[in-house]
């Protein structure tokens, strides 16, 4: 359940207020959920604007809406409007919105998927690149299929020696190493050419 104070839901309705058009609302959402670069969206939105399938929570003199794929991550989330010296500031407390580190107990292919993509996407999505776990084994070497500027890319190997491989390792101690099964020659529009 997400909660908003009085003091961000009057902030809220000033804002509205101000921009002088009737049933505007405001809508949030979450963006990069699950990753360390998660962050809220916070827009106005009008009726047209809105899916349909939003959850919407009834304010003091307007609608807040969250949108329909946000709601798992900004469950049990609060919106607060606080003032110290003079100067105010929404916040937003989103306990899930990183998305849960699985425990010690999960599984091997939990963990590596959770590092994969919690720390390793975001970094190379930066450069167009994507990542997906084919596979664990039993003696722990986990087998990975790139995309993207990553598929072909003549960096791939250092990126997977030096960043991927190395990070999984230290996070998940069972890793014991890290293999590409990307077939490269067929890649199209790579981040640096081979």
């Amino acid at each position: 359940m997400l909660t908003i104070s009085s003091n961000a839901q009057s902030h809220f309705r000033r804002i509205l207020e101000q921009q002088g058009i009737a049933d505007l609302g405001i809508r949030l959402s979450a963006v990069h959920p699950g990753t360390l670069k998660a962050d809220c969206r916070l827009e106005f939105c009008e009726p047209d604007d809105l899916n349909g399938d939003e959850w919407m929570l009834e304010c003091e003199g307007f609608s807040l809406y969250v949108a329909a794929d946000s709601t798992a991550w900004l469950d049990a989330a609060e919106l607060d409007f606080v003032g110290q010296a003079g100067a105010a500031q929404l916040t937003i407390k989103a306990p899930n919105l990183k998305g849960k580190v699985p425990g010690a107990d999960a599984s091997v292919v939990d963990r590596v998927r959770h590092v994969l993509d919690s720390e390793i996407a975001p970094m190379l999505a930066a450069h167009g690149g994507k990542v997906a776990l084919q596979e664990v084994d039993a003696d722990g070497v986990v087998t990975l299929r790139f995309g993207g500027g990553c598929h072909g890319c003549g960096m791939v190997d250092v990126t997977l020696r030096d960043g991927i491989e190395k990070t999984l390792r230290e996070r998940v101690p069972e890793v014991s190493a890290v293999r590409d099964a990307t077939d490269h020659a067929s890649g199209s529009a790579p981040y640096i050419k081979r």
